[in-house]
């Protein structure tokens, strides 16, 4: 069996198959046949022909939709505990002057200071709030990427 690669920054992104390439796919284009078939039959039905075409479109947009709001809820969920896990972290690691500022630290920022270790993540939390930090900046300034292979 072939070993897992280590994560970094440049490898931490991923695709969720049946998400990005198979989903998304489905609805743009029932989207698009949608709106083909709305404009190739307007005008050339009676009334409830025209209104079946355009339900379709509006169906059609309400499921794109639908997947895309399952989507951004899940990944909602996830950003909410890994707060929480991150404030915990900080809690345990973290001395006691810069402890006091882990409510000053963003979602974002606590979401990219995840891949930072024990050992560098006090200086980099310390940097984080007095250069106000984003996400991405803090992920690129992480030396030592701690995995996170839980995320979706």
């Amino acid at each position: 069996m072939a070993e897992k690669s280590s994560q970094s920054f440049a490898n931490h992104a991923r695709f969720d198959p049946s998400f990005h390439f198979f989903l998304i796919p489905v609805f743009v284009i029932a989207v698009i046949f949608s709106l083909v078939h709305f404009f190739n039959h307007i005008g050339h039905r009676n009334f409830w022909g025209n209104l079946h075409a355009f339900l379709l479109v509006v169906l059609a947009i309400a499921l794109l939709t639908l997947v895309f709001k399952t989507r951004l809820y899940a990944l909602k969920v996830q950003d909410r505990v890994i707060r929480l896990e991150e404030r915990l972290r900080l809690m345990q690691i973290l001395p006691e002057p810069l402890r006091a500022r882990i409510p000053e630290l963003t979602t974002g920022q606590l979401i990219g200071l995840r891949f930072a270790s024990d050992a560098e993540l006090p200086k980099l939390v310390e940097r984080t709030l007095n250069e106000k930090l984003s996400r991405k900046e803090i992920k690129k300034s992480v030396q030592n990427w701690r995995a996170d292979d839980w995320r979706v």
